[in-house]
């Protein structure tokens, strides 16, 4: 993981959304929201301001991508407008609908008013529903949005294609209405989880940066930030468990979130510091599948436990 929560409240935003001028003040804005992000995910962020391209953070589930556009939009007082992914997400559930109920009631109230209603009038603005990617696209006084496209591998090829289109001139046409165009760009992030290849096309267009686990220093810090209940003995050995969990073979290894997770079980259990009784029946924290809770159980469970006591 690249950036991390800090210890700090969190800070008002810039002056009117003002965009950071250097990659260091970028940094310092972030922190003020209590994430602290090292230089090459700040300096690509840096980037995809300036140069207004879109940025795809691909990293395993529960390393904190999400988070990086949640920081990026309170650090600068913008708009975070999410659009989450999944399968068989379309172009009408991700970029607009027509109120279909509003208007047979529309027509019903009008049956008793003849001409009151126009058939032009049934596709006006009022029976409009506004998905993310509209949304987007709207004019904020506060600057340009910051656009989270969460997960986009959990969608299909053919929604790419239409997302390509979309990014490409920030505008849609509407057929009732007409062309809908930003007069800003949003800000986008696009995440994955790498479950599939995003499309070359997506990735040509983006700037991109990988999310990785954290060492252990950096993930002793995030504890201590989002969980500063657990006792900083306790938290040494539980982040040295959770090393020693990441560097075996899992089919899914935890994230950030699992381990703050653990550590907050580990807190309400009265735990003070590691024992294999408490590991072990808590391990459903930590691990999520049952092949490797099978895998990390008896004798394994008891010999982590020693190893990461002996770290802590």
């Amino acid at each position: 993981m690249t950036g991390e929560a800090t210890g700090r409240a969190p800070s008002e935003p810039g002056p009117s959304g003002a965009l950071p001028e250097s990659v260091s003040a970028l940094r310092e804005l972030l922190a003020g929201q209590r994430y602290l992000s090292d230089t090459s995910l700040a300096t690509v962020l840096f980037l995809g301001l300036r140069l207004q391209k879109p940025v795809l953070l691909e990293g395993d589930a529960g390393v904190g991508k999400t988070e990086v556009a949640k920081a990026l939009a309170a650090a600068l007082g913008r708009r975070l407008i999410r659009l989450q992914c999944y399968e068989g997400l379309d172009a009408a559930a991700a970029l607009y609908e027509w109120d279909f109920a509003r208007q047979m009631l529309e027509i019903r109230l009008a049956e008793s008013r003849p001409g009151a209603l126009a058939a032009t009038d049934l596709y006006g603005e009022r029976f409009l529903l506004r998905r993310p990617l509209l949304e987007a696209l709207a004019p904020d006084p506060r600057g340009a949005p910051i656009l989270l496209i969460d997960e986009l591998d959990r969608t299909d090829e053919p929604f790419e294609a239409f997302l390509l289109e979309v990014l490409s001139d920030f505008q849609v046409t509407i057929p009732e209405l007409g062309t809908v165009r930003a007069q800003a760009p949003p800000i986008v992030l696009i995440t994955s989880n790498r479950t599939r290849e995003i499309h070359d096309a997506i990735k040509r267009r983006c700037l991109y940066h990988w999310i990785g686990y954290p060492d252990a220093a950096r993930e002793l810090a995030i504890v201590a930030a989002r969980a500063p209940e657990v006792a900083p003995k306790l938290a040494r050995q539980l982040v040295a468990f959770v090393q020693k969990l990441r560097g075996g073979e899992l089919f899914k290894l935890p994230g950030i979130a699992e381990t703050l997770d653990w550590g907050q079980a580990l807190v309400a259990l009265g735990c003070v510091e590691l024992d294999p009784q408490t590991v072990e029946s808590t391990l459903g924290v930590l691990l999520k599948y049952q092949d490797d809770l099978a895998k990390i159980s008896g004798a394994a469970a008891a010999a982590l436990v020693d190893a990461a006591r002996a770290e802590g």
